[in-house]
């Protein structure tokens, strides 16, 4: 597996308009797309901070706080390498990302390297 950096960052939250106001007001990141229980900001470099509220459907194993996603240059192989060293997959798989749980509980995300296209 090759990892090419920090791909993303995601939280679920009680508290998901206050971190909202954080992101904004305080860092300066700019909010990319909002609805309802659901933010997206954008760094820099052009990767995605995501906020979900905790209503916010299909994220309920988002359970041990921020959720920090590894970019791979090869999302299917990565998520057979997983499989392969028994690591525990969660939720759906998405177009660009696969969730799993590491050895020490929490939880953690592969997602494909968009940079490399």
């Amino acid at each position: 597996m090759e990892i090419t950096g920090l791909g993303w960052l995601g939280t679920r939250t009680a508290r998901a308009e206050a971190l909202v106001a954080f992101y904004r007001d305080v860092l300066g990141l700019p909010l990319r797309h909002e609805e309802p229980g659901f933010w997206v900001f954008t760094l820099p470099d052009g990767r995605n901070v995501e906020v979900f509220g905790e209503r916010c459907p299909g994220k309920g194993h988002f359970e041990t706080g921020p959720v920090a996603g590894f970019a791979v240059r090869d999302l299917p192989a990565a998520v057979a390498e997983l499989e392969q060293a028994g690591v525990e997959l969660l939720g759906e798989p998405g177009p660009t990302w696969q969730h799993f749980r590491g050895p020490d509980g929490n939880v953690y995300e592969l997602v494909a390297d968009q940079s490399m296209s």
